[in-house]
């Protein structure tokens, strides 16, 4: 779909790449807002704004008669979901028992796992069958029919704190600092880590970071509440889930790279490999939710987490002779692990929390997830750039040149590999500490 809409608007892939790099962004940087918006706003209203901002964004996406005009919708689009996915996780945690939390908690992970992947698969279908603006005709026509679902079902409620105020020194704070740190891992994958549009960026972002941590360590209304970090099990599931993004988000863009760069494999075919894994995860993310609340977190976090190193490890060795069946198998293995954990870990870490605190654990653990996830995605197509660089100079070794085949799949290997380590060490938090 995104070479579509880059012939069809005139320009650059370069600059067409900012309609995902500045959603990642604005999806981050938005989520700190979610905990005044809970308060000043009641559930019926939180969720219609959502809704409407993701309308806006599809509406002006689908009749943007210039680039500007859809990147403009894609971060309103960004917008939505970052004030909606701290929401859904909020609502999940208050508003269900504790023996039916992780089951709710499962449902809602569709919308994490399952939709962000096949997604993509669904946009390309439509963007070849009937052009890109087909696939917002889509998505408007779904939140059109969520807004008049959530009319109907959700009642109207008083807010929490209807004169809560807006602390806009800290939401400037963390939208910039958050903001220049996911700016600086997103450009880490097209300059050199020592250019200036990478390390400025993440030493501005860190910096501000630092300042909006402070200020809310000495608010009497912070932002963001960081005595969420007073427990230890929310540590521990915060640890845990960020290993978990860093490892995963990234292989959605290089398995593509592996199937149609090493090889030679069609576009379809790429898409295959994924989806076996994605169509896994529609049952397996609802179902670790009632196994967490019928067998506790720790045994299905372990099987999700065994699931995930036995489907990482593997795709370390695959090289241009690998069917691509065994593509398929690791991938699924992996997305399966994957469909196991988001969930109960979320559902873990938050239950600890006192019910006030459980909007800002949520909207923490979101915002930082996502630069998490950013950094493990730069982080692989690093990996894939330095093999890449090893290998047009002949290798480091005279084994490496004889074997051509060895060299073309050492980028692949790096990446592979990367991820693989972080699979491994979310494996022994978990057995360490997920109790």
């Amino acid at each position: 779909m995104m070479m579509g809409i880059v012939a069809d608007m005139g320009v650059t892939v370069e600059l067409g790449q900012w309609l995902s790099t500045g959603y990642m962004l604005m999806l981050g940087v938005a989520v700190p807002a979610v905990t005044w918006i809970s308060k000043r706003f009641s559930a019926r209203q939180h969720l219609l704004l959502g809704l409407g901002l993701s309308l806006a964004g599809s509406l002006m996406c689908l009749a943007a008669p210039g680039f500007w005009v859809l990147l403009a919708g894609r971060i309103l689009q960004a917008v939505s979901t970052g004030i909606l996915l701290p929401f859904m996780t909020t609502i999940a945690m208050v508003s269900f028992p504790p023996g039916r939390q992780a089951t709710a908690m499962g449902i809602a992970g569709v919308a994490m796992g399952f939709a962000p992947n096949i997604g993509p698969t669904v946009g390309g279908a439509m963007a070849s069958a009937w052009g890109w603006r087909s696939f917002f005709v889509l998505l408007a026509a779904l939140t059109c029919v969520l807004t008049l679902c959530a009319l109907v079902l959700v009642k109207p409620t008083k807010p929490h704190d209807a004169a809560a105020r807006l602390d806009a020194v800290s939401l400037s704070l963390s939208t910039l600092g958050l903001g220049g740190v996911l700016l600086g891992f997103s450009n880490a994958s097209s300059f050199a880590l020592i250019s200036p549009y990478v390390w400025g960026p993440l030493a501005v972002g860190v910096a501000l970071c630092a300042a909006f941590i402070v200020r809310q360590k000495r608010s009497g209304n912070p932002l963001i509440d960081l005595g969420v970090f007073r427990s230890r099990r929310f540590n521990a599931g915060f640890a845990a889930q960020n290993l978990l993004f860093a490892s995963f988000m990234g292989v959605t863009l290089v398995v593509p790279l592996y199937v149609e760069g090493l090889c030679g494999g069609t576009a379809l075919q790429a898409g295959m490999v994924l989806l076996p894994g994605t169509v896994a995860a529609l049952v397996l993310n609802p179902l670790g939710g009632v196994l967490t609340d019928r067998l506790g977190a720790r045994r299905v976090c372990l099987v999700g987490g065994l699931m995930l190193s036995a489907g990482a490890v593997p795709m370390c060795f695959l090289d241009a002779a690998s069917p691509l069946w065994q593509a398929v198998v690791f991938q699924g293995v992996r997305a399966c692990g994957v469909s196991l954990l988001i969930g109960p870990l979320t559902q873990w870490s938050l239950a600890d929390l006192p019910r006030p605190l459980v909007p800002h654990g949520s909207s923490l653990s979101v915002a930082v997830r996502q630069a998490c996830a950013s950094f493990g995605t730069s982080a692989m197509v690093l990996a894939i750039s330095a093999g890449q660089g090893i290998a047009s100079r002949g290798g480091l070794a005279d084994g490496l040149r004889s074997a051509p085949d060895a060299l073309a799949a050492l980028p692949y290997h790096l990446a592979f590999g990367f991820t693989a380590v972080l699979s491994l060490c979310l494996l022994v938090t978990i057995a360490w500490k997920v109790r």
